[in-house]
């Protein structure tokens, strides 16, 4: 069974369909109940984010996850001193900008100011990151404005 039929099969009893005649079911049956219902709806949550793991994981180089080899750092090393682009360095090596980035980094080949990468996967942002502010700092906002009115 694919993960799409049992999607399709999980929302058609969610619906109180049966999923092979498209017929409503008993109003009596175990299906109708509310914590059942929301049990599957967890695993129709569950089953959709899997799916979507999966699909993000499709898109990533090959080689994201893999120990370093000396041989790969080798070949790392020469490419930077030779002036190729981290990027294009990270198309011939399976790997994300990021975890170029990060090996240049950990290296000393390059600074930690020297990264184009912040976050993500293989995010290169231009924009710089927002502070982060805790819980209190948003409510000392909030209640500023209001005494303010």
């Amino acid at each position: 069974m694919t993960a799409a039929q049992a999607r399709q099969i999980l929302k058609s009893l969610i619906e109180g369909t049966d999923p092979a005649s498209g017929l409503p079911l008993p109003q009596e049956t175990v299906l109708q109940r509310v914590d059942v219902v929301r049990a599957l709806l967890a695993g129709l949550g569950a089953l959709e984010q899997t799916t979507a793991r999966a699909q993000r994981r499709a898109q990533l180089p090959g080689n994201v996850g893999q120990a370093w080899t000396t041989e790969e750092e080798s070949r790392l090393v020469a490419a930077f001193k030779k002036g190729d682009a981290p990027l294009a360095i990270a198309r011939q090596h399976g790997r994300t900008l990021r975890a170029i980035e990060a090996r240049l980094e950990k290296l000393g080949l390059i600074t930690a100011e020297q990264r184009t990468t912040r976050g993500g996967f293989t995010g290169v942002s231009d924009v710089p990151q927002r502070p982060r502010l805790g819980r209190g700092a948003i409510l000392g906002r909030k209640r500023a404005h209001r005494r303010s009115r």
